[in-house]
Parts: structure tokens; sequence; C-alpha cells
């Protein structure tokens, strides 16, 4: 392997940002932003491994675990804590875990994330087995929290993945599915929550999706399994129970839906009769 070259920690192209009127700020961010996307263009072939390997354990039963520390780790958080919600999978399916538990979820735990030992036994709290999928979140790649869990799923013959935004970081060589996503130097010098942080939330949100619609939780291009948990999601559905029956009568559809309680089964119930 290549040497390790931390490139999320080099130095801003951007200097004297403190002398920027806002607009520049704003402009300068915005561009950087727009290079995130091509920087997880290029790791699709690194993200299709990982999916396919996690469809495969989780169509057989096993769960997704992401693990990860600061923002990285908030981020697993938001994408595991959305699932049940959007696709109507029950609540443990997908887990995220972080360094300092749920105090670290708003709060930053000083040195939660150095220790080599936490991560796995956080992991083992949920019973972790080689029917599972662990994917290691750490923009830096070196996030010891992570990596020592990472080496001991490794041990113990549980499929590993990793997100991380350097090129041939530590945590790659401790994933069977690494995925890189260079986004190099963020806008404010080592400020991993911009342009790594953004590139962490769309690959999470590929993997997620993809994992889901190879679950059949998705079909033609609707949540047909979601959750009905506020005004707006009912009216979301009872619009799909009326385009998948071609009904036009908004009350009847709300009745069907309210009563079975998922755009799925009250469509299925509607044509089974």
């Amino acid at each position: 392997m290549s040497a390790f070259i931390k490139v999320t920690e080099e130095s801003s192209t951007y200097r004297h940002l403190e002398k920027m009127t806002i607009l520049e700020i704003l402009e300068n961010i915005n561009k950087e932003d727009r290079t995130v996307p091509d920087a997880v263009s290029k790791a699709i072939p690194q993200i299709e491994k990982l999916v396919s390997a996690i469809s495969d354990k989780m169509l057989a039963g096993g769960r997704l675990f992401y693990i990860g520390a600061g923002t990285s780790g908030r981020l697993g958080i938001v994408d595991a804590s959305e699932c049940p919600p959007t696709f109507g999978v029950p609540y443990g399916l997908v887990i995220a875990l972080i360094a300092g538990g749920e105090k670290a979820i708003t709060q930053a735990v000083e040195f939660a994330e150095d220790s080599t030992e936490d991560g796995w036994m956080d992991l083992q709290k949920h019973f972790i087995s080689d029917k599972d999928v662990v994917v290691g979140l750490a923009a830096s790649g070196t996030t010891p929290y992570v990596i020592g869990a990472l080496k001991e799923c490794r041990k113990r013959g549980i499929i590993t993945g990793s997100i991380s935004c350097n090129p041939n970081s530590p945590v790659s060589e401790d994933a069977d599915f690494p995925v890189e996503v260079v986004v190099g130097p963020e806008f404010v010098t080592g400020s991993t929550r911009m342009k790594s942080g953004t590139a962490q939330k769309l690959v999470l949100n590929m993997i997620s999706t993809s994992i889901m619609i190879q679950l059949g939780r998705v079909e033609d291009n609707k949540m047909v399994n979601m959750q009905l948990s506020n005004v707006k999601l009912v009216d979301r559905g009872v619009k799909m129970v009326m385009d998948g029956l071609s009904l036009n009568d908004y009350e009847k559809a709300k009745d069907l839906l309210l009563k079975h309680g998922s755009v799925k089964k009250a469509v299925e119930a509607a044509t089974a009769l």
C-alpha cells in the first residue's frame, strides 16, 4: 500500500478568511462543496462492493452497524435513526454507535475516540456476530475507537467496511470493503465537518437507500412501508394509495391507509378484494 498522507489535515487553499466579505466566504465554501459529488462518484465502485456485501448479510437476517466518533459518529446516528420511519424496518436493524455514548451526540466527549478497546466493547453490548456487518466511519481514517473495533471484528469473521476521506488510511486496512472519498483540504484547515462530512453523508444516503431497495422496502419510487408518524406522512401515504389504486377519493384512501397501517398493506388489501 502507498504511503499514507492525511489530506484532510492539509492547509486550506484559501488564505486570510477573516478578511473575506460574507459573500466571498459563502461563495468559496459553495465552490468547495461542489467538488464533493465528483469525489463521491469516483468511489462508486467501492461503494457498490460494500452495499452488495451488506445486502447479502441483511437478506440473510443480519444487521448493519455504523461506528464512529465526532461528526462521523453523528452522521451514522442520523442515517440509522431515519431507516425505521422512512422504510418501516424495525429499530435495531441498523444501529449506530458513537464514541462517548449518547452524550457525544450533542457534546464533545474528551478523548472518547482515543480508546482502541471501547468500540469493540460497545459492539458487544448488541451481541454482534458474524451475521452482521460493521462499517467504520472516520473522515481522517485514523480514529482509534473505530480501528480497534474493526480489528476485533475481523478476528471474529465479521465483515467490515469503512468510509474515510484520506487515501490509503489505516481504517481502510482493517476494512474488507473500504470506501475512500478524497475531497481534499477543507475550507477551514482540518475542519472535517465540512466537505468530509458532506461526503460521508452522501455515501451513507447511498448505502442505506440502496440496501433498503434490495430488502424490498421501496416499490416503484415510493416509500410504501414508511411509518405514519405525522400529518405530513399520512397525507403523503394517502396520495400514494390513491396513485396505487387509481382512486380519486381522498377520504376512502385515507381510511384504507389508517386501517392497514402502511401504503403497501393498504394497496394489497384493496386489490385482493
